[in-house]
């Protein structure tokens, strides 16, 4: 694409269409970008038009364009084509970093994030004057310019917060140190003077207070693996600093906002933060400053109010508390009593109640409120952060604490007793204050794992949650019915069983309820009892117990997905899957009812999919009706083919990314399960699977391959009489695949398929080619991976055609091509093969290459012939090798482009591991004692006679014992120590 007036004036039109909101102008418009972003100045043409575009929406419009374009396009991923070219990379960087400070501030934030896109790929090896270019802007004074650095410093930096150490990362920060952390201190002392110049400058304030927010962010980056001389050396500028900002109270700085929290309360957030990493890291060298910090956070703490705006603030000024009590060498600070008391009363007690803006979130955004409250997302909350102190606290002073919250908990249950309609928010308070006191461990598989011995959670569970569970009313007091469920939930582990089978059928009950959190609550209680597990490794609630609540429990959950704000509720669907899973042939009479409501809801989410694991938890929940269904009678597969293939139909005409790789998944399911012909439906979908786009996507591979491998298991003879034409293009999937470190594996599996199941006289003119096209790739990139994929597959060629077959095709390629294999690859390398039908496919080939290849008796590759037989001794009695070589990084481990559709692999679709050499060998060490009397009474002498020079003693013996497990042939080798 030229860079020209008329080609800036195509993309501002097509960038106006993707703005839209009719769809049959907006998709075009997206394709037509899609199809021209592979184009060389593509990317130079957004930067052009979000600089000098007069239209403010479409500049806006094209740095989001550009931001996501860099995010898929700027890693360069091994066995692919480099999306961007080299000179655009370049103009990129040299001019992204001006532009950006350029920028108003809507546009500076979208390639704020695009250098942070392209730092975290290039910096500092290809872009090693991005830093200083930064730096410099520094100089200019202007805080917008300044800003605009400090923003994109911290996108940049703020992964050395969750990276694993490394020489490479240390090697980074101590570069990003030796040129950011001086010129940062002087930044910080010089913006908070002039705070002080302008004190009285409203506007002023505000973007100062915005650059010490920033700049306290990078300090915590930059602190947060180690800590640094430099900041070692100046913590006295810095925590000086820290600690008049958390003392500052600016009025003019104070909005009137009760939602959002302001400058002042985003800084001093952040310094309790700052605080808490040196007090929980740096323990020794924070020693001076701790006190003083304990004293500021805790008049924060006590004068902070119960606005919305200050969460942030209390719940990292609680966590600094949390942290700092935690640590054996502050226990003194808190022994008193009275402290404790203190703490109780003042700090944890009314951070734990219920207030309005909590029960708006209840009501009015389930959704945030149910995220917060149930995935651990609530790690900002004034409660989790209450919780997390009670839990520090319990670590020393777990009797007292647990004493002085037993008064409150009595207290609170007491004032609730006497009004229940008025005081139910203290019976709130009162739950959240037993479950911080009893949870000592917790995971999001068991709930509480060990509990504070102190605290008789199924007396209490008796006592205060059931009454709330067996109100006839669902609808009352919506909240307490949720914390009864979460009780239920999260103490699983540690209420007896009978409790548990008691609580089933009101939670059952609870799903219709019409408080979003409460019936959402009541699916995921039930999915987590559903998948404990009680003796003998069987799940704790069998299907015999759900018996009587079967009909029910299904009805629920299926209506439950018709109430206001839940039609694609995920905890549902998950709930749905687990029952299907746990209740097992018992659904299958409801199964027709079912699937149709399961297709029809399929149908109205591939419209727009917006809930990625509500869609997994559907495919799944059709995998279990098809697997339970067929299990009982393999004919009903075509009433799900009827069910599901116009939707399917719909979804890959529209080519829906999302769901294409889950409609592979579960179409290979249904055609695995036919036992006849492969239906004429799928043979018309044959040619379609083989297009190149269908592959360009990484997350279509796997289940686009498997769904090929069952094409071939069920209908090879048919693709091979009436679809020859398509084999090329078979062929050529394969040949794309093993190209790639990424996905050779796949190609592997395809081609072990076609091998396995397709007619000889079919693919014959293609096999040297086959072998040819995998030497270059040998040649080219050898991996652990490709070698152990490689010696599978040409053993399982020589068990279908044979050793002799095997032994020609090699070296028809090129002579003595077949003992070089041997050599190099085979010997030294079959020790790397892992899992047992691998082994065995593997070891059977090796038997056919020893026994039935008259080229390894009297030619010279029967000098390999003994190392061949001790390599499989070895592939049968030593453990595997898995040492894999330094040079060689993760290439299996697949680095997919964020913006493609991940395969998501769905596990009720899985399929069992095919052996193909099946019951014809169940044990290859007898096959090898049988194939080798065979051999010795072909060559009578020969066998002995390489046994008895070559073998080492070991080796020996070992196939002694097989002899032996053979029982009746070892007596023909008794002159080699092998006695009977």
């Amino acid at each position: 694409m030229e860079l020209n007036d008329g080609n800036l004036q195509t993309l501002t039109e097509f960038m106006r269409k993707t703005l839209d909101p009719d769809q049959s102008v907006r998709r075009p418009a997206e394709k037509f970008l899609e199809s021209v972003e592979g184009n060389q100045n593509y990317p130079i043409l957004l930067l052009t038009l979000l600089e000098k575009s007069q239209d403010n929406v479409i500049r806006v419009c094209a740095a989001v364009t550009f931001k996501n374009y860099i995010k898929r396009n700027w890693r360069i991923i091994e066995d692919e084509p480099n999306k961007i070219s080299d000179p655009d990379r370049t103009t990129i960087k040299a001019n992204i970093v001006h532009l950006m400070l350029s920028s108003p501030e809507q546009i500076q934030k979208q390639l704020s994030d695009a250098i942070s896109i392209i730092g975290r790929e290039d910096f500092p090896m290809k872009w090693p004057d991005l830093l200083t270019e930064m730096v410099t802007r520094f100089q200019s004074g202007d805080f917008h310019i300044i800003n605009g650095v400090l923003r994109t410093a911290h996108s940049l930096f703020k992964r050395y917060r969750h990276e694993f150490k490394s020489n490479e990362l240390w090697l980074e920060i101590k570069l990003v140190l030796d040129t950011f952390a001086s010129p940062l201190t002087e930044l910080f002392k010089a913006t908070i003077e002039l705070c002080q110049t302008h004190a009285t400058d409203i506007n002023a304030l505000k973007i100062l207070f915005s650059s010490l927010t920033l700049i306290s962010k990078l300090f915590y980056s930059l602190n947060f693996q180690d800590l640094p001389e430099f900041f070692e050396d100046n913590m006295e500028t810095w925590m000086s600093n820290f600690h008049n900002l958390l003392t500052l109270d600016n009025k003019l700085l104070q909005t009137d906002d009760e939602e959002e929290a302001g400058l002042l309360e985003l800084l001093k957030s952040q310094i309790c933060d700052n605080a808490a990493l040196y007090a929980q890291k740096y323990d020794e060298e924070f020693q001076p400053y701790l006190p003083r910090f304990v004293t500021a956070i805790w008049n924060l703490l006590v004068s902070a109010g119960q606005e919305v705006k200050y969460d942030l603030l209390v719940s990292n000024a609680i966590q600094f508390l949390a942290s700092v009590c935690e640590r054996p060498h502050y226990k003194h600070l808190f022994e008193d009593q009275n402290t404790l008391t203190s703490i109780c009363e003042k700090v944890i007690v009314p951070n734990m109640e219920f207030r309005s803006a909590d029960e708006e979130a209840f009501e009015d955004n389930s959704e945030e409120y149910i995220r917060r409250d149930l995935e651990g997302s609530d790690i900002d909350t004034r409660r989790r952060a209450a919780c997390d102190l009670v839990r520090g606290l319990c670590k020393f002073f777990e009797g007292p604490v647990t004493a002085i919250f037993s008064g409150y908990v009595n207290s609170m249950l007491g004032e609730y007793a006497k009004n229940p309609v008025v005081n139910w928010k203290h019976k709130d308070a009162a739950i959240y204050l037993v479950t911080s006191l009893a949870s000592k461990a917790q995971t999001a598989k068991h709930g509480i794992t060990q509990a504070n011995e102190l605290v008789n959670l199924t007396e209490f569970f008796v006592n205060h949650i059931l009454t709330d569970l067996n109100s006839q009313n669902v609808n009352e007091f919506p909240v307490l019915k949720a914390d009864a469920i979460k009780y239920v939930m999260i103490f699983r582990s540690q209420l007896p069983k009978e409790q548990l089978l008691q609580a089933v059928p009101l939670l059952v009950a609870h799903l219709q309820a019409e408080s979003t959190v409460e019936h959402t609550y009541a699916a995921h209680a039930l999915e987590r009892l559903f998948t404990m597990r009680g003796p003998n490794n069987s799940t704790l609630i069998t299907p015999t117990e759900m018996a009587p609540f079967t009909e029910q429990l299904l009805n629920n959950l299926f209506k439950a997905l018709a109430l206001p704000g839940s039609s694609e509720n995920e905890y549902i669907m998950k709930a749905i899957m687990r029952s299907f899973s746990l209740l097992q042939e018992t659904i299958v009479p409801y199964i027709p009812t079912l699937i149709g409501q399961l297709t029809h809801k399929l149908l109205l989410v591939s419209k727009n999919p917006s809930k990625p694991h509500f869609n997994h938890y559907l495919f799944e929940s059709l995998c279990l009706s098809i697997r339970i269904t067929c299990k009982a009678n393999p004919t009903t597969v075509g009433s799900f083919e009827e069910a599901l293939f116009p939707v399917f139909t719909e979804i890959l005409q529209n080519d829906v990314q999302e769901f294409v790789p889950y409609v592979f998944q579960v179409m290979s399911l249904l055609l695995e399960i036919h036992t006849s012909s492969i239906p004429n439906s799928y043979m018309a979908l044959f040619p379609h699977l083989l297009q190149p786009v269908l592959w360009e996507r990484t997350g279509n591979i796997p289940p686009l391959v498997r769904l090929l491998q069952a094409y071939l298991e069920k209908g090879a003879a048919t693709i091979a009489s009436s679809a020859a034409d398509k084999i090329p293009g078979l062929l050529g999937v394969f040949q794309k695949l093993i190209a790639s470190k990424a996905n050779d594996h796949q190609g592997f599996y395809l081609m072990n398929s076609i091998i396995e199941h397709m007619p000889t006289e079919s693919i014959v003119q293609y096999r040297k080619q086959i072998f040819i096209l995998l030497f270059q790739r040998l040649q080219s990139s050898k991996t652990t991976k490709f070698i152990k994929s490689f010696m599978v597959f040409i053993n399982l060629y020589g068990v279908k055609y044979g050793a002799i077959a095997l032994q020609e095709i090699f070296d028809s390629i090129q002579p003595k091509m077949f003992g070089m294999v041997l050599e190099k690859i085979v010997i030294p390398e079959v020790q790397k093969v892992s899992g047992p039908v691998e082994k065995k496919i593997c070891a059977v080939g090796i038997i056919k290459i020893l026994t039935e290849c008259p080229a390894m008796m009297d030619t010279e590759y029967t000098k390999l012939w003994t190392p061949l037989l001790q390599a499989l001794i070895g592939l049968f009695e030593l453990p595997e090798d898995d040492s894999i070589p330094d040079d060689e990084h993760f290439i299996d481990i697949e680095d997919t482009a964020s913006y493609q559709t991940a395969f998501s692999q769905l596990a009720f679709a899985g399929k069992k591991e095919h052996d193909p050499i099946g019951a014809a060998v169940s044990n290859p060490k007898i096959l090898l004692a049988q194939s080798l009397h065979k051999l010795s009474t072909a060559c009578p002498g020969r066998v002995l006679s390489m046994l008895s020079t070559s073998l080492n003693a070991e080796a020996l013996q070992y196939l002694q014992g097989y002899l032996l497990a053979a029982s009746n042939i070892f007596c023909i080798f008794g002159g080699v120590g092998l006695s009977p």
